[in-house]
């Protein structure tokens, strides 16, 4: 009786415990470094994923991604997994042709995706551009352009989810000098129970009919 109530303490506990999600996404130039953290009971559980290098092979016409993973606080001395996948090309026709296919499935999934993300609650909210590709007009031109496109970002973000912070956005432009730097972070937060119920809706929407997939990532579609 002890057991099953401590179980019952237990799940109620996971059902409305917060996890808190950071994206860090840094772009200098050719340097690209995109980071994940999950966190949880004020940090006492984390996981973070680190993808730090996305690069073209010299040798043949592949990309090179390279993959952390990593459990526990930074400071912790923890184990780092490091995963590397060549991308063929016809890989990535093969991708192409399932994100159509996946894309097609889910449009009957439109009312439990909303449902979820209305759930979601974005804490913080930056995103800084600075960019430049030599010519002042094609700059500017640019610029009007990248501002349209964040404005759309952001009115999505706050149709869907509900934003709870203002938006930090910011665009330099370089008119004399050619160059590439994004900064953005975002953080937002979900109850799991709410997750977990938009997961058995999902699933339980999925087995009405699963997509013919080629590719391995996708794979686990069709399962």
């Amino acid at each position: 009786m002890i057991i099953l109530l401590l179980l019952s303490l237990l799940f109620l506990l996971i059902i409305f415990t917060k996890m808190t999600v950071t994206l860090d996404l840094n772009h200098i130039g050719d340097n690209d470094q995109f980071k994940i953290k999950f966190r949880a009971w004020f940090g006492l559980l984390r996981y973070t994923i680190n993808i730090p290098l996305v690069k073209i092979d010299k040798d043949e016409p592949k990309l090179i991604v390279k993959q952390e993973q990593k459990m526990g606080s930074e400071k912790a001395d923890n184990k780092v997994k490091e995963i590397e996948d060549k991308v063929t090309p016809e890989d990535a026709l093969n991708g192409l042709s399932d994100i159509k296919e996946i894309t097609q499935h889910i449009v009957g999934m439109h009312k439990i995706i909303r449902k979820f993300l209305r759930k979601i609650r974005i804490k913080k909210l930056e995103w800084h551009s600075q960019f430049g590709i030599g010519d002042a007009a094609h700059t500017g031109l640019l610029t009007g352009a990248a501002w349209a496109i964040k404005g759309g970002v952001i009115g999505l973000l706050s149709q869907y989810m509900k934003l709870q912070t203002t938006s930090v956005v910011t665009i330099t432009p370089e008119f004399n000098q050619f160059c590439s730097r994004t900064k953005l972070q975002c953080i937002f937060q979900f109850r799991i129970g709410q997750a977990i119920l938009a997961g058995i809706q999902f699933i339980k929407y999925w087995k009405g009919g699963r997509p013919k997939l080629k590719t391995k990532p996708f794979s686990f579609f069709s399962n």
